[in-house]
């Protein structure tokens, strides 16, 4: 007896469907839900059967009414999906996939998993978007009876619907689910502001249920002496999206103007139009406020003229004119379009009525962070749309507030990577223009491809965002394998490793051990720091000597052989023809224990062991020091800063400089400075061959009178 009225809902749009089938599909579902229960202490049963009803007042196909039936009985009744597909076939069988959810994996996050989720629904949905339909409506029972639910669940699921189940149905086109899912997910989401919403539009409703049955007897007096025909009705608006306005725009709603609206159903696009122009003479238009969707279907195939006037009494009016066939689709959107006469793969249109689609997964295919997929999916169903134009006259849809650069990502990924600013309806305008409807875009390119990181702070479309950050991270990776590649060179030259090594299997070996599974992987890991340079040099130097310990003693000579030619009385190993110069920060001198620096593009700079900036690049870029070392046999002078410190009095300085004159070593640059408490400090740069010469120097100045501190300064 229960599946009667769906049968007669079903056989009011197709008298001829198989209603043997349905039965079937019903007694299947009866069977796999027998003895369940729903939260509310009802028979499962009665879900399912609902969903498949509220699909049938989309006036579905038999198809999409049948996997409503069946859409739990793989998730909650464990039954196989083989045996779905062996009973009602394969059509049906993918639309239940479709919709069951994931919860035999493992997740790291609510999140991840709710991610995942979405991502299988949206890729059945490419492939048939009655999928869709049926989450829609099994989103939308569920809502009918969450009441039954714990108030944290409560809040859960409503916030889960406002950001994902009702834009989706907007962007179907399916208003008459859209707003039911929206006002329901609203009260329990934020129960004290709905109620209170709804209790001062409960207060005012008489009068404005009578300044509406005036303004529809005017209009159907002023377009019967046009010999138009229409049906005209108030349009009550919303709670969710008067709300959504009064959040907007930070208005009480006493100054939101126009919640009262008219729709106007009309037989034909020329009474359209007709019917505007008498509404305009009529009242006075709001400037700004008219929309043309007729001319410029939405992509969700929304069409209608949309106009707002300033009313009688001075009451801003919202009228939406449209024919008995938009009206349809306005209400049932692509759904309008799986009916049993012609299915939507017999619509050549379909496929551009779902490009939104089709790009959503194309942009987020790469997006596997489950933060990241969520949000931008949230930016793409959300997004108001403005609609602008090629220079051939093609019209786009872009989120309202994106700028010429998303426009070139969208026309294609070359033309936004190579976009250096743009025309607008013939102007010049900034990279960080927003877009308006009606705009014409012409793209101006650059020859070679030069995107900025800066964009990502510009763009408003994810398609954009991605497309942008691929092409970051293919050159950020090409340069951090170069990079690791030269940093392993460097290593192995240090340890004495043979370069052949890092390209062979056993470094391939050590890779997979970090989960890195080419030999690129390892060196853009050893880049970024994922692996130390200095480490998988010494594991993979350990295991070519336990395969080939014959090596090692020849390594050690190799190492005694490899300092270079004397340069400036350095020598560094295993390093030939390099610039070598000694580092001013620290001044090095022969007897000081040193270390190498590789700068980039200046050599090898030489510092003292004790130098800070050593200090700070071991643990930072631990692989660019080398091992260096003094030349015995080099005889050259070397410049150092001394500090000499006493007590202030005549002829100090003239004593210092005696002490360097006995030692034959000459100053290049003599200060001296006194101060109120009769110090006296005395600044030297001099030239000096070695570190024992430094040493007996500074003896000898502590030894002349009121002396009492001489330092190397750094």
């Amino acid at each position: 007896m229960a599946i009667k009225p769906l049968v007669a809902r079903i056989q009011q749009y197709n008298p001829n469907c198989d209603v043997s089938f349905l039965h079937r599909a019903y007694d299947f579902a009866l069977e796999a839900h027998h003895n369940q229960k729903r939260i509310s202490g009802e028979d499962f049963i009665v879900h399912p059967l609902e969903v498949a009803r509220i699909l049938a007042e989309l006036e579905l196909d038999l198809q999409s009414v049948v996997g409503g039936l069946l859409h739990d009985t793989v998730e909650d009744a464990r039954i196989d999906l083989g045996v779905i597909r062996e009973e009602f076939g394969d059509e049906v069988a993918l639309l239940v996939d479709g919709v069951t959810k994931l919860r035999r994996l493992a997740y790291r996050s609510k999140e991840e998993q709710q991610a995942e989720n979405l991502r299988k629904m949206f890729l059945a949905m490419a492939k048939d978007v009655r999928v869709i339909l049926i989450k829609l409506a099994d989103r939308l029972h569920n809502l009918r009876t969450i009441q039954y639910h714990s108030v944290p669940k409560q809040r859960e699921i409503a916030q889960e619907t406002l950001e994902i189940f009702a834009p989706l149905a907007h962007r179907l086109g399916i208003y008459r689910i859209k707003w039911e899912l929206e006002d329901i997910a609203f009260r329990y989401r934020e129960p004290e502001k709905y109620y209170e919403l709804a209790q001062r539009l409960s207060s005012t409703r008489g009068a404005r249920e009578g300044y509406i049955r005036n303004v529809i007897d005017l209009l159907q007096e002023k377009l019967a002496a046009m010999g138009i025909g229409a049906d005209i009705q108030g349009r009550p608006k919303h709670l969710y999206s008067i709300y959504q306005k009064m959040v907007a725009q930070n208005k009480d709603l006493n100054e939101i103007f126009d919640i009262l609206g008219i729709r106007l159903l009309v037989d034909s696009v020329k009474d359209c139009y007709a019917t505007l122009g008498v509404i305009h003479t009529l009242w006075k238009p709001v400037p700004g406020r008219f929309k043309d969707f007729i001319a410029v279907p939405k992509s969700n195939m929304y069409q209608s003229l949309h106009t707002s006037v300033i009313g009688p009494e001075g009451e801003i009016l919202e009228i939406q004119i449209r024919t008995w066939d938009m009206h349809r689709t306005a209400e049932y959107g692509i759904a309008a379009h799986w009916r049993y006469k012609s299915g939507a793969k017999d619509d050549p249109a379909y496929d551009e009525k779902l490009a939104w689609l089709r790009q959503i997964l194309e942009w987020q295919h790469e997006l596997r962070d489950a933060r990241e997929f969520m949000e931008t999916l949230k930016i793409d169903l959300f997004a108001d749309s403005v609609y602008v134009f090629t220079p051939m006259g093609d019209v786009l849809e872009l989120p309202a507030g994106a700028v010429p650069l998303d426009f070139a990502y969208r026309i294609h990924t070359d033309l936004g990577h190579r976009c250096v600013g743009a025309r607008v309806n013939g102007k010049l305008v900034p990279l960080n223009y927003q877009l308006k409807t009606g705009d014409i875009v012409d793209i101006i390119k650059a020859k070679q491809p030069s995107p900025s990181r800066d964009w990502l702070n510009l763009v408003k479309t994810s398609q954009a965002k991605a497309k942008i950050r691929q092409w970051f991270k293919r050159e950020q990776r090409e340069e951090n394998i170069n990079r690791g590649r030269e940093a392993l060179e460097r290593e192995a030259r240090k340890q004495g490793l043979d370069m052949e090594h890092l390209r062979g299997e056993k470094m391939l070996e050590l890779g997979k051990r970090y989960t890195l599974h080419t030999i690129e992987d390892v060196y853009a890991a050893v880049a970024l720091g994922v692996v130390a340079a200095g480490a998988l040099v010494a594991r993979l130097k350990e295991q070519v000597r336990a395969e080939h310990p014959e090596e090692e003693t020849a390594e050690v000579v190799v190492e005694q052989k490899r300092w270079s030619k004397n340069a400036k009385g350095i020598r560094v190993l295993g390093i030939d023809n390099l610039l070598v110069r000694l580092a001013h920060c620290c001044n090095p001198v022969p007897g000081d224990a040193i270390v190498g620096y590789i700068t980039r593009g200046r050599g090898v700079s030489v510092h003292r062991e004790d130098c800070r900036n050593i200090t700070l690049w071991r643990e930072r870029e631990q692989e660019r020091l080398v091992k260096v070392a003094w030349d015995q046999q080099f005889d050259a002078s070397f410049q150092i800063r001394l500090e000499v410190s006493g007590m202030d009095r005549a002829g100090l300085l003239r004593d210092v400089m005696n002490v360097l004159s006995e030692m034959k070593i000459s100053a290049s640059w003599v200060t001296a400075r006194g101060n109120k408490s009769k110090m006296a400090t005395i600044d030297l740069t001099i030239e000096i061959r070695n570190l024992e010469q430094l040493e007996y120097l500074q003896q000898k100045l502590r030894k002349v009178r009121d002396i009492f501190e001489v330092r190397r300064v750094v």
